[in-house]
This record gives C-alpha cells, sequence and structure tokens, in this order.
C-alpha cells in the first residue's frame, strides 16, 4: 500500500463506504441494536460520522439528511417499516457492553 496514491487510496475507501451503505440497506433485517451489541455501531452512528464530516468541511448536513443518506430513506420510514421492538435479551446485551 506505501506505493498507493492518497487520491486512489481516497477513491478505493469511498467505494468501500458505498458498498457498506448499500449492504445495510439491503440488510434490512439487522436491527441498530444488534450491530451495536456485535461491533460497536449502527446505522445512526454511521449517519453522524458522515454528518460530522460534512460539517467539519463547511457543509451543513443536519441529523435527519445524514441519515436519510445513509438509510436510503427517511428515518421515521425506516423505522416504521423494518425497525422491531427490542427484545430483553438484546437490551441487556446492549447494557452489559456499554458498560
Amino acid at each position: 500500500m506505501s506505493d498507493m496514491d492518497k487520491q486512489t487510496q481516497t477513491e478505493l475507501e469511498a467505494a468501500a463506504f458505498r458498498t457498506l451503505v448499500e449492504h445495510l440497506r439491503k440488510r434490512t433485517d439487522v436491527q441498530n441494536i444488534d450491530m451495536m451489541n456485535l461491533s460497536g455501531f449502527c446505522r445512526n452512528c454511521l449517519s453522524r460520522w458522515y454528518q460530522e464530516a460534512a460539517n467539519e468541511r463547511g457543509y451543513e448536513l443536519d441529523k435527519s439528511n445524514a441519515r436519510e443518506i445513509i438509510y436510503g430513506m427517511p428515518f421515521d420510514e425506516w423505522r416504521e417499516k423494518y425497525q422491531t421492538e427490542a427484545t430483553e435479551a438484546q437490551k441487556a446485551a446492549f447494557e452489559d457492553s456499554h458498560k
């Protein structure tokens, strides 16, 4: 990787990011709480990081628009269509992983 120029590296990272976002959009069966329990981040985290990066570069992007970029639709619509109530086991795992 040491011979890779910065532009190519950025393009590859962007391609990987787009693939991750598309994958998460397709995997509506995977709940954010499960992602948090297993990996320590979820779609909301990803949208927050996207928003922060945009804002740091002078682009005004609010939370709602950042979430829509990641979810591929307004967050409330995604939540209504795909989000399920967290089970007691999921909630307990979340509490354990965030101590």
